[in-house]
């Protein structure tokens, strides 16, 4: 009789949850609020009375800050939310994905080769996205018809569009074409000048080449008043602003900046389209986009770190992501874009986010992001600071060699420093 307890304690019991402890769980969120992400929670509770789930909405201000001083104290969370960028930042206290909750064959499948890429580190992987976010060309169909221009699908096609599309009066810049060229009112033009030096097949890792050069002069052009390509400068708006009030015909930025746009200016006519490429020689090479979205993660010494990479593959799921979205469109135009292989087609008809997912499972990214508050020691604002200024005093001197020079040396130091390279000796005299 007690060998048939103990058989039933061991393995009986707990498979129906007989005994089991109650797990809580507190999942750090951003961006969304409570409204959308509560139904699910309350399902999932609801299927799984033992576990306990807590969502705490966060202010995007110091986050990341607020978040590794938490991890620090021992005071958790259990799930928190971080950009791609950051897992050299928190690799020490992200858990692995356990492989009996989803392997490595499944998540590979499942999500974007971006996401991947980003969040593997070894053999393991560091989270699991609920989005997916990047680059995408926003266009004022108003001004587009006046002038009877299609969409740009390479870079010499924007340039020629840009320029006709550019109006000067007495000096001063009346209509845009395109808001490139400087690092002071160019809303993500780190993400920009990503994008082009992957396009340009520049090693970002040490972007002094003669690629790199190219990339950053081309880039310059736009709001250098001595070119031919003169559309921009420091006068005007930030490019977002601009865009929403109707005077300049382009713009790149991510798919939440349309909600801004659409608060601003309920009545422009725009629509989102992949980002230009350059030519290519060969066909079959993928086009290029450049990404830039938010993750969750579980805390590695989270007592519910189990239950709560159940919960994640839960949220994760195309039921779920959809449900989601669907909670979101209740208060907006779109929900978070779906960050799965499988779901693609599910948002390729609709003319405000088409441009950003069409692109997805081609995207690439690196450590070169706005807005994404890591703080004055975070990778971004470090490595983004050495670009600054390399735009900066390359408009200024016009001499792009040098100041790529500077920012190279730079980078390689702050990459060093989060060991993603390794600095060569320096010899003794």
């Amino acid at each position: 009789m007690i060998a048939l307890f103990l058989l039933l304690f061991r393995f009986v019991f707990p498979r129906f949850g007989i005994f089991q402890k109650e797990t809580t769980i507190t999942w750090w969120g951003l961006w969304e609020d409570s409204s959308i992400v509560q139904p699910i929670i309350d399902a999932y509770q609801a299927a799984n009375p033992k576990v306990k789930i807590t969502y705490v909405a966060q202010s995007k201000e110091d986050y990341r800050e607020r978040l590794t001083n938490s991890l620090a104290r021992g005071e958790g969370p259990d799930i928190f939310r971080f950009h791609n960028t950051w897992v050299p930042m928190l690799k020490s206290e992200l858990s692995a994905l356990p492989p009996e909750t989803m392997s490595a064959e499944e998540y590979t499948q499942t999500f974007f080769p971006v996401a991947v890429s980003d969040l593997s580190s070894g053999s393991n992987i560091l989270g699991i996205p609920l989005e997916y976010d990047g680059l995408a060309l926003y266009i004022n169909e108003e001004i587009f018809a006046t002038y009877g221009k299609t969409t740009p699908k390479l870079w010499d096609d924007l340039r020629e569009i840009s320029r006709d599309l550019t109006i000067v009066e007495d000096g001063q810049i009346k209509q845009s074409g395109i808001a490139l060229g400087n690092s002071i009112n160019v809303d993500h033009w780190q993400e920009i000048l990503g994008l082009m030096f992957f396009q340009n097949n520049v090693d970002l890792k040490n972007p002094s080449s003669t690629l790199a050069i190219q990339t950053l002069n081309y880039y310059n052009s736009f709001a250098n008043p001595n070119s031919n390509d003169y559309t921009w400068d420091e006068t005007l708006p930030p490019s977002t602003s601009a865009f929403a009030s109707g005077k300049l015909a382009m713009f790149f930025g991510p798919s939440w900046r349309a909600f801004e746009i659409m608060d601003n200016n309920p009545d422009l006519r725009f629509k989102v389209v992949p980002v230009p490429q350059l030519p290519k020689s060969d066909p079959s090479e993928p086009d290029i986009t450049y990404a830039t979205y938010w993750v969750e993660g579980v805390w590695e010494r989270s007592a519910g770190k189990k239950e709560a990479w159940k919960f994640l593959k839960h949220l994760s799921s195309k039921e779920t992501l959809t449900q989601l979205y669907e909670n979101a469109r209740k208060t907006r135009r779109f929900g978070e874009l779906y960050p799965r292989s499988d779901m693609v087609d599910l948002l390729s008809s609709d003319p405000l986010v088409s441009g950003f997912i069409s692109l997805a499972p081609s995207a690439k990214s690196w450590y070169l992001a706005s807005r994404t508050f890591d703080g004055k020691t975070g990778i971004n604002t470090k490595l983004g600071a050495y670009l600054e200024d390399a735009i900066t005093s390359s408009l200024l001197a016009g001499d792009s060699e040098a100041a790529l020079a500077t920012a190279s040396n730079g980078i390689q130091q702050v990459l060093a420093e989060y060991g993603l390279i390794q600095l060569a000796p320096i010899e003794a005299e």
